[in-house]
């Protein structure tokens, strides 16, 4: 059910065609997320780049529930972006991850591509380690993953976005709505 919200939600924001601004590496979003239908949560996420370079901080926050237990999960990184084309980046990342009962980082490498001057996808490899435990999520070791995800702007700031991250077992959907700067 999920999935086809998702899926709905960014098919009808394609037709529209407002002239949106260069892909920027700043934004502040609010998200829905939903983990393999049974965990969810509201959140934050959002970067800040750097004046003239290719580095930006990242952040995340998300407040997890389900009928077992509630959870904070945040994130603080610093990623980096370099162009490989006028419409193609290569995106790397790395960042210290905290839940309430586990602690771990990420690291991701990926693409970002702008297929219209409205619409972005990515596409990045994760490599995530966290020790602790969560009631129905394990953590600890290695654990690598992928995650997809489109971005769709109305005009220069305001869009929608939606990522899905596949690891360990685990599907994760985020749904957002985005104001980039």
């Amino acid at each position: 059910m999920k999935k086809t919200l998702i899926a709905f939600a960014l098919a009808a924001v394609l037709p529209l065609s407002v002239h949106a601004a260069e892909r920027s590496s700043t934004f502040v979003e609010a998200t829905y997320v939903d983990i393999d239908g049974n965990i969810d949560g509201l959140g934050m996420r959002g970067q800040v780049a750097f004046a003239d370079t290719n580095f930006y901080v990242l952040g995340r926050y998300v407040g997890l529930s389900s009928r077992s237990f509630d959870t904070d999960f945040w994130e603080l990184g610093l990623g980096y972006t370099m162009n490989l084309s006028s419409t193609l980046d290569l995106v790397t990342e790395a960042a210290y991850n905290d839940f309430d009962a586990a602690d771990g980082y990420r690291v991701s490498v990926g693409v970002r591509n702008s297929f219209t001057p409205n619409l972005e996808g990515l596409l990045k490899a994760n490599y995530r380690n966290a020790d602790g435990r969560l009631p129905g999520l394990a953590f600890g070791a290695d654990r690598f993953g992928a995650s997809a995800g489109l971005h769709y702007r109305f005009g220069k700031t305001f869009g929608v976005s939606g990522e899905v991250e596949f690891f360990d077992g685990a599907e994760i959907y985020t749904l957002g709505l985005r104001a980039s700067f």
